[in-house]
């Protein structure tokens, strides 16, 4: 997500991860629950501390006064190339998402992937019931910008649909 210009603090991890688990079936074992900022997962915190402890991670800081970024380290590279098989496995929905998601904002992320979790969890059709329950869910966001995320977020559904993974 870096490459593709994405920040890469844990907002933008936890929402990757959350879109490539509901909307493309890659199952990557983390329970996501309505939170703050949007779909959230402790499993997921916990596992990005996990990957910091054991090596694979590291945090930085980009810019004084933002929050860190998650940085891959060399320790990590090599670990990766062990495992091509592995690691091929979802690569085109990993670079999808990344792909769909690396520039946006935190506000942004927040925005459609509450949008796509009222979608996909509470299977509400229609673009404006989607983007009422939205604002009364996140009462900062106007019903404009939930509307338009709502908007987004069906077209990204239509876009995902090649890279869903076949039934093995």
């Amino acid at each position: 997500m870096q490459r593709r210009g994405s920040w890469c603090g844990e907002t933008h991890i936890q929402k990757a991860t959350f879109f490539l688990q509901d909307l493309l079936g890659v199952d990557a074992g983390f329970d996501f629950i309505l939170y703050r900022h949007g779909p959230f997962s402790f499993d997921l915190r916990d596992e990005l501390s996990s990957m910091q402890a054991d090596g694979l991670l590291e945090l930085a800081v980009k810019r004084e006064g933002y929050g860190p970024t998650y940085v891959p380290t060399q320790f990590s590279e090599m670990f990766l190339e062990r495992f091509p098989k592995t690691t091929a496995r979802y690569m085109k929905q990993i670079r999808f998402i990344a792909d769909e998601l690396g520039d946006k904002g935190v506000a942004e992320l927040e925005r459609l992937a509450t949008a796509f979790f009222i979608a996909h969890r509470e299977r509400i059709a229609s673009v404006a019931l989607r983007a009422q329950r939205l604002v009364e869910l996140k009462p900062h966001i106007s019903l404009p910008d939930a509307r338009f995320a709502c908007q987004q977020v069906d077209s990204l559904i239509e876009r995902a649909r090649p890279f869903s993974p076949r039934e093995e």
